[in-house]
């Protein structure tokens, strides 16, 4: 095995060395659901009836990445092909994994694998397709059924339930009646399952979903929502003032807008991962039912309210992503996006300054998709986020933060004492600076210099 290869010449490599040997040697799960789906497999695995001794000894290099369970990792040319064992798992330890196995013929490793569609094997040297479990047809009928009785393989591992979720809304496919019903009966079992699966779990359904607003809704109706963000519950039936919201209450806006950002994802890479986004929208508008009141609109008319709730769903944004354990850059930027995503209102009437610093931030293209799509999900009205592409190309030639004119040891030479008032004039100095209200560093010293003395007088 020579040569720079791809992953799927690797695996068809490690077949034929294995079939070469006498032993049974299959791709298995779902690179062979994605070949037939026409789709490019990110990965290949492969199932034998060879012992993982046997397949150590094959191989010149390999991994014991999980032998207890029949899996070695078979490594060539940088990539690295598994190879499990056909084997039947033998009770849980935790929800998630077999407390033991047994090694076994190909089909009764098939009939213990999750779904139809992830549980056929596929022989490349004689092309092949092995179906024990109705997976084909189920590609074809575009439904996501889980093999056998769906609560055996639901209290093997937990997680499935999940994977019955993200797998339906990746692929664009329906959940099978009985399936989702075992997961509406079992839906509380997730919160046994480690908080890093959940995660992963979640981000690829919101962030690789066809429509990831209809998964988050699927989540609702399963059960599944409640035990993992029982936060989101109360969005849904919130209602929202119509002229605003015509679309209903904020569970229904929040899910309009994951569908509108799965479909616009931009071509290129944004400033801002696919996860951020994702996040930013789901949580945006969790501070609206805490906040909720019944005031007065600008036309002096009674309207639901929701003042504050950028800040307080700021608050338990930061708590539900340290919970999901989310990298800290990230969860940083959403939070920030959350907190200040209503600012938006209030850009036409802004200071110059305040324009310039909100364009300059670290997480300015991941607000102002937030806020797009926040619009797109509710009125419509893009005039707040025309205004500020505009001034964001008239600033485009000119650095939008430059380099501020005045420091703390400045106003320290002109007489100022340390303390907080060094800070409030060092930031008016530098919202001078920006809206150029001086020509120059000196005469905006000279201005200080007055204000300063004004103020020890």
């Amino acid at each position: 095995m020579s040569g720079i290869i791809g992953q799927r010449e690797c695996a068809l490599r490690v077949v034929e060395r294995l079939q070469g040997a006498g032993f049974e040697a299959l791709f298995a799960g779902g690179c062979v659901r994605d070949r037939l789906l026409g789709r490019e497999p990110k990965d290949y695995d492969v199932a034998t009836n060879a012992l993982p001794d046997e397949v150590e000894r094959l191989f010149p290099k390999t991994l014991s990445i999980g032998k207890a369970f029949g899996v070695i990792a078979v490594v060539a040319d940088r990539q690295t092909v598994e190879v499990a064992t056909f084997r039947r798992d033998v009770g849980t330890l935790d929800g998630r994994r077999p407390a033991s196995v047994v090694f076994c013929a190909a089909e009764e490793d098939a009939r213990r694998r999750d779904f139809t569609i992830n549980g056929m094997f596929y022989d490349p040297l004689a092309d092949r397709l092995i179906d024990y479990v109705g997976g084909r047809a189920d590609l074809e009928r575009r439904i996501v059924r889980a093999i056998g009785h769906p609560s055996e393989r639901f209290a093997e591992d937990h997680l499935r339930m999940l994977r019955a979720i993200r797998f339906a809304h990746t692929l664009g496919f329906a959940l099978d009646p009985d399936t989702g019903n075992a997961i509406r009966a079992m839906a509380p079992l997730i919160a046994k399952i480690s908080t890093e699966r959940i995660e992963q779990e979640l981000t690829r359904t919101l962030t690789e979903g066809l429509r990831p607003g209809d998964a988050v809704r699927q989540l609702l109706d399963t059960g599944l929502l409640e035990p993992i963000l029982p936060e989101l519950l109360p969005l849904a039936g919130q209602a929202q003032p119509p002229q605003f919201h015509p679309e209903g209450d904020v569970f229904t806006h929040t899910c309009l807008m994951l569908n509108l950002a799965a479909a616009h994802r931009p071509p290129e890479p944004p400033a801002y991962s696919p996860r951020e986004l994702a996040y930013a929208v789901l949580l945006h508008d969790v501070g609206k039912p805490p906040t909720a009141r019944i005031g007065t609109g600008a036309d002096g008319e009674p309207r639901i309210r929701f003042d504050g709730h950028a800040q307080i769903g700021a608050e338990m944004a930061e708590e539900i992503l340290l919970r999901l354990r989310l990298p800290n850059r990230d969860r940083q930027h959403i939070v920030e996006a959350i907190r200040g995503h209503m600012r938006f209102m209030d850009v036409q009437n802004m200071r110059t300054s305040k324009l310039r610093r909100m364009i300059g931030a670290e997480t300015f293209d991941l607000e102002m998709e937030l806020h797009r799509l926040d619009c797109l999900g509710s009125h419509e009205m893009l005039d707040n986020y025309d205004f500020i592409r505009d001034c964001q190309k008239r600033m485009a030639d000119e650095p939008v933060l430059p380099e501020p004119w005045v420091r703390g040891h400045d106003l320290l030479d002109l007489g100022l004492q340390e303390g907080r008032l060094v800070g409030q004039f060092l930031k008016e100095a530098y919202d001078a600076q920006i809206e150029e209200r001086f020509p120059d560093r000196d005469a905006l010293m000279t201005w200080l210099r007055q204000e300063v003395a004004r103020h020890n007088a």
